[in-house]
């Protein structure tokens, strides 16, 4: 019995990209299916399994920007963005919808297959509901926030629900695993995303920006995700676990 190839979908109305990306990874090893548009990203969705999206922002119909926020919002789904909006804007932007990495065109495709093998490898690292351990089944709980580690869900004190991106659990659950400790940049990065994660200079301040308005906080004076000036960042609050074992919460001299 042989193993799943990964499946990845191509969204981009350049129909060369699309031939040239589709023959470029099926010959390395995955299963590749390009679509033009949004309309026909949602059918496929519908109709199969993906592992990763690589998405253009410049679609007619529902834009890029749009198509990632959605796809955030429904499903569990590493993104990688390829676009000709090379700025630094339009890259936080992208991450900002919930893209985890975002490659401008013209691009190598031997860094795009890199890089899609770097977030995969990534996302693979987080345990699956069925491959964690009994005893670490359990939830992370801070300023009345609960972070589920089975569901990675953020559920609010009201009990709403967050979906959070693959990029936001890891940072937040690295926060929650160091409370009162500040954390670098450079830190964060490594704890979360590895030595090999293709990131932005602003990559983390982005993620961080996102999880503080998914906890409600006021962006010039956060009362969570605090900033360190000239340091980085530090959880300013207790965590427990399963609302019983409290976690580690040395401060840090």
């Amino acid at each position: 019995m042989t193993n799943r190839l990964d499946h990845i979908l191509i969204v981009d109305d350049d129909l060369e990209i699309c031939r040239l990306l589709q023959d470029y990874l099926e010959k390395n090893g995955f299963r590749a299916t390009a679509v033009s548009n949004g309309k026909a990203l949602w059918r496929t969705f519908d109709e199969k399994k993906i592992d990763i999206v690589i998405l253009d922002l410049m679609l007619p119909g529902e834009d890029g920007l749009e198509i990632c926020r959605n796809l955030r919002a429904r499903f569990n789904v590493p993104i990688l963005i390829l676009s000709a909006l090379g700025e630094e804007t339009d890259r936080i932007i992208g991450l900002e919808m919930g893209a985890d990495d975002y490659l401008p065109k013209p691009f190598n495709p031997r860094e795009l297959l890199a890089r899609v093998k770097v977030i995969l490898r990534r996302t693979r690292t987080l345990p699956g509901p069925d491959e964690i351990e009994v005893e670490t089944k359990s939830r992370l709980i801070f300023a009345d926030w609960t972070l589920d580690l089975v569901t990675r869900h953020l559920v609010s004190p009201a009990g709403v629900v967050v979906p959070l991106s693959a990029g936001e659990f890891r940072l937040l659950r690295v926060f929650l695993e160091h409370p009162n400790r500040v954390l670098t940049r450079d830190q964060l990065l490594e704890l979360s995303q590895g030595r090999e994660a293709f990131a932005f200079d602003r990559s983390i301040d982005v993620l961080v920006g996102r999880l503080r308005r998914h906890l409600g906080e006021n962006a010039k004076k956060p009362n969570i995700i605090k900033t360190a000036r000239g340091a980085g960042y530090i959880l300013a609050t207790e965590v427990q676990k399963d609302s019983n074992d409290s976690l580690t919460n040395n401060n840090v001299s």
